[in-house]
């Protein structure tokens, strides 16, 4: 158990993910009794993923101090990046329906959801009505209203005589983001047991042919995040001074380490040194387009997780109007805020995704043993999301050249 618990988890997944097949063709149509087990863990992971969000969220705001022109300039490069990504995501996914290609997924435990669905008012029901309910009912979209509302208010009493008990109230969300973060360590140990349940209830009822048509899901993602690399480059080619080649040349230790660590955190010195190193982008640029967009800017996570919500939608008959997909939007766009830059976060903030729009989260575990290449995908681009974007905040204007003199 020991040395079981000592390996990545990527790879512990991959082994429940086997076993699962394995314990499907023995017990057949009785594995479908082991949904209890990927339903209790799938309740936990929900239950942490509205505080992760709406920590996440405040702590992000209260440490961000960006001026008043740059910070307009920042968020329209963010949110234009974020939009877009998840525009592609949709298309892409609404193109090939990938789902489609899996005819025999099984359905979910409580039924389809075939209620109509109105997103107006869904978001007025939404709008808390007091500062409880949102919490007691796990109500997302409630919440993080709530955390935005939160913090902007808290920030501006920062300069006032106030200062000192906002910085106080501050620590205490970095403190209450960090012990959920450590909850989640905990339970993403369990996550590989969750795999296992209903991989074998997928292989148990139906065979192993709707995992092998899920390769569709994989290549399509692959697509997307292809498709939003050459936005970031067309972007560069008409807003910054950095040619797209030497962008990708400048860049590649840091889109090389956020591949193979799949934590755009943990790649953040190294993306920092590239930008001002390699590129010779102003320091001012870096810091606001890495180190403070970086905390916003997750467009590969966001791309994924609308794109996974189509798929799941399409691969159980759900059809998802364009009212469904606006909410995906705007969820995904948020969610994506809330990812933490670790591994494995978007699996907790796409359960916030599936809820917004109804769709049932007992399917999430099945994107486990392929998201460990796909993660990887998706941190590259963040990363080079970040990058891009501080290049265009840098502008058009090349810094001058040293004097050969000095």
């Amino acid at each position: 158990m020991n040395f079981f618990l000592r390996l990545p988890l990527f790879a512990r997944i991959m082994i429940g993910a086997g076993l699962g097949i394995l314990v499907g063709l023995i017990l057949g149509k009785n594995a479908g009794e082991l949904h209890i087990a990927s339903d209790l863990i799938l309740q936990v992971l929900r239950l942490l993923a509205t505080p992760l969000i709406f920590l996440s969220l405040m702590h992000s705001i209260l440490k961000t101090n960006i001026p008043g022109r740059t910070a307009g300039k920042l968020l329209w490069v963010l949110m234009s990046n974020s939009t877009i990504a998840i525009l592609i995501g949709l298309f892409v996914a609404d193109t090939l329906n990938p789902g489609q290609h899996i005819k025999h997924f099984p359905p979910p435990t409580g039924g389809l959801n075939k209620k109509p669905f109105d997103p107006v008012t869904d978001l007025l029901g939404k709008i808390p009505k007091d500062f409880v309910n949102p919490f007691s009912n796990n109500d997302v979209i409630g919440i993080i209203i709530l955390g935005i509302a939160l913090a902007f208010a808290l920030k501006s009493l920062q300069s006032s005589e106030h200062g000192p008990r906002v910085k106080t109230i501050g620590g205490y969300v970095e403190l209450g983001l960090e012990v959920t973060m450590k909850m989640l360590h905990w339970i993403f140990q369990l996550v590989p047991i969750a795999v296992l349940a209903v991989v074998a209830k997928i292989v148990g009822t139906t065979g192993i042919a709707p995992l092998i048509s899920m390769i569709w899901f994989v290549g399509a993602v692959i697509l997307a995040l292809a498709l939003m690399t050459c936005v970031y480059l067309l972007r560069l080619k008409l807003s910054s001074w950095v040619r797209p080649i030497d962008f990708l040349r400048g860049g590649f230790d840091a889109f090389t380490l956020a591949f193979s660590t799949a934590s755009s955190a943990a790649t953040l010195p190294v993306t920092y040194a590239c930008a001002t190193e390699k590129l010779r982008l102003k320091e001012e640029s870096a810091s606001l387009g890495i180190m403070v967009g970086g905390t916003f800017n997750h467009d590969g996570t966001a791309l994924y997780e609308a794109m996974a919500a189509l798929f799941v939608a399409q691969a159980i008959g759900q059809h998802l109007t364009l009212a469904h997909q606006v909410v995906i939007v705007f969820m995904a766009i948020i969610a994506s805020v809330g990812a933490a830059g670790i591994p494995e976060a978007g699996l907790v903030t796409m359960l916030a995704v599936f809820t917004a729009v109804h769709l049932p989260v007992e399917y999430v575990p099945l994107l486990l043993p392929m998201d460990w290449f796909l993660d990887r995908c998706r941190t590259t681009i963040n990363v080079l999301g970040d990058l891009a974007s501080t290049c265009i905040i840098d502008g058009k204007t090349p810094p001058l050249a040293a004097d050969p003199s000095d």
